[in-house]
């Protein structure tokens, strides 16, 4: 059963899209054996097809959890390049009916064949993809200086324990997370971490929202995809429970991106960027 919300409000911005709210429930129960022979009902993550289609021409398929169909299409679009003036969008459709999002923009002239002829199939969960000549594009971004409390990481991972609901009732997902100091501003769980950061950089995107003083935190790997994704939506500090891929580090120092990894507690390992930290709350005992 799809069970789809018609709740989402977004607060006025200077341009407006029309679109659907058609974001789906999390997770459906279901009935399973544990290893006594007993019936339990537990929950499994939803996961679906939804196939992008900008004036009519097919994109992508994305595997995704539902929850936030729009603002993934949007940040997807962003972050693969393919529209770069959100005020080219004039609606975003979500009909699960059919599993598609139609996207119709102002300039129906566009032709992406050229575009998605030339892609690369990156480690993302469900194999994200990164289009055309981003990745050269990227090389020319620096990130903006911001300097991080060890105290606010802290405080941040401390808060981060009340999140990943739907981990914790069905798991099989990631989450990420849009921070500014140790405020959780927007929480996103999907069954891959790309779909994740995308639908947070559509959040950011509609509404204009400037990444050079937030965080970015996610609970996979951070891979180059990850990189690329933060580096476009201006985030200057990624932070992350899990490891990190030569190519990954490797970017991050190409755009200057702080670089955390296996953040769990207390712990983490700089990568990137370790002059950025003021160790204002260090374990005295290992002076």
């Amino acid at each position: 059963m799809i069970e789809q919300s018609h709740d989402r409000h977004y607060p006025p911005a200077k341009h407006r899209i029309e679109m659907t709210a058609a974001g789906l429930s999390s997770a459906e129960p279901v009935t399973a054996v544990d290893e006594n022979g007993k019936t339990r009902r537990i929950e499994l993550a939803g996961e679906r097809a939804l196939t992008l289609y900008v004036d009519k021409q097919e994109i992508v398929t994305l595997m995704t959890i539902g929850t936030h169909p729009e603002l993934l299409t949007l940040g997807y679009l962003r972050n693969q390049g393919f529209i770069e003036n959100i005020e080219e969008i004039h609606a975003i459709q979500v009909d699960w009916e059919t599993e598609a999002v139609a996207v119709v923009t102002n300039r129906a002239d566009r032709d992406f064949a050229r575009r998605l002829a030339r892609r690369t199939v990156t480690t993302g969960c469900g194999q994200g993809t990164v289009f055309g000549r981003l990745m050269d594009k990227l090389q020319k971004i620096r990130m903006p200086e911001r300097m991080v409390e060890q105290s606010t990481l802290y405080a941040l991972l401390n808060a981060l324990r009340e999140y990943n609901e739907v981990y914790k009732r069905a798991g099989a997902v990631h989450g990420c997370a849009l921070c500014h100091n140790s405020r959780i501003e927007f929480f996103v769980e999907d069954v891959g971490r790309h779909n994740a950061v995308d639908a947070i950089a559509g959040h950011m995107w509609l509404e204009e929202i400037d990444g050079s003083d937030k965080i970015f935190y996610t609970t996979g790997r951070l891979t180059s995809e990850m990189v690329i994704k933060v580096t476009q939506m201006g985030i200057p500090v990624l932070l992350s429970r899990s490891g990190a891929t030569l190519m990954g580090l490797d970017m991050a120092r190409q755009a200057g991106v702080t670089l955390i990894s296996r953040a769990k507690g207390r712990h983490f390992l700089v990568l990137n960027g370790a002059e950025n930290l003021v160790y204002d709350a260090k374990d005295k005992s290992h002076d």
